[in-house]
Formats: structure tokens, sequence, C-alpha cells
């Protein structure tokens, strides 16, 4: 199986937009193994305080994640990119085993090598309780068309 994952660096507006959008939809299949591919075989992640390397942490990791976050669905934005670089905006819905709903902020920071898999995604993340009401990414919204501005940010 082929390890290039297009669009490959170095990045310019498209190809980085491109490339945000093919994580978000990536990441919204909820499906660690595809996921994990889509990273180097010694990736490293900070993901808030926790510290991972390679694909059988990753796998591990995204696994437990989507056993707890229920209704999981996740938008990112590109923030800024480089050559080499892409960071990124998101924001993701989830309820929890007791039920309650959570919105979590956050922004990562990725290097890609030059086949176009990540290397390196550093996050951070904030979380906010929320009410049934005050999802976003309810039932069959189009969360690429959902207008995220202030005071939401």
């Amino acid at each position: 199986m082929s390890t290039i994952r297009p669009p490959l660096p170095p990045f310019n507006a498209q190809t980085a937009h491109a490339k945000v959008k093919a994580a978000q939809n990536l990441w919204n299949t909820k499906d660690p193994e595809a996921i994990a591919r889509a990273y180097t075989e010694d990736t490293v992640w900070r993901n808030r305080t926790q510290f991972l390397n390679g694909h059988a942490e990753v796998i591990d990791f995204l696994s437990n994640k989507y056993k707890t976050e229920h209704g999981y669905r996740l938008r990112k934005e590109l923030f800024s990119f480089t050559e080499n670089k892409i960071a990124v905006q998101f924001w993701y819905e989830y309820q929890d085993d007791c039920r309650q709903w959570w919105r979590v902020y956050g922004i990562e920071h990725w290097t890609f090598a030059e086949d176009g898999r990540m290397k390196k995604r550093m996050m951070s993340a904030s979380d906010l309780k929320i009410s049934d009401s005050e999802r976003w990414f309810k039932g069959g919204v189009d969360i690429d068309k959902f207008e995220i501005q202030e005071p939401r940010f």
C-alpha cells in the first residue's frame, strides 16, 4: 500500500485548505486505524497533556477517545501554513457517558513529511459544557456550512 498522502508539501493556500478538510473528513470517520495511516509510523503527538509516539499509541488513544465521546462531530479550518507546516483551528462536539454535551475549541500545529503524511501533531484545546440546545453540529447540519463567528469563537 502506498504511503503517499496528497496533497504534498510544499503547500499553497489551496493545497493547505484541501489537507485540512481531508483531515477533518478522516477524523469524522472515527476509524482509528484509517486515521493512523495518515501519519508517519514514528509520528509524535502532544494531545493536551498527553504525549504519543507511533501508530500503536495513536490507534490506542483514538480507540479510547471514540469509546467515550459519543456523537463526535468535528470541524477544522485552516489558520496558517508554510512549506511543510499547517496550523488549524477546530471545534468539535460530543456527549460523554453521563449524557452531558461538550464543545471543544482548539488549535493544532502540524508538520508533514515529504510523502504528505503528518509526522508531528501538537494540539491544545479547551472544553465547554453545553446544553443540547446550544449544539452547533446537530442532526444533518453541514458542519462546513455552519457559520462560526463571534461570539462563538
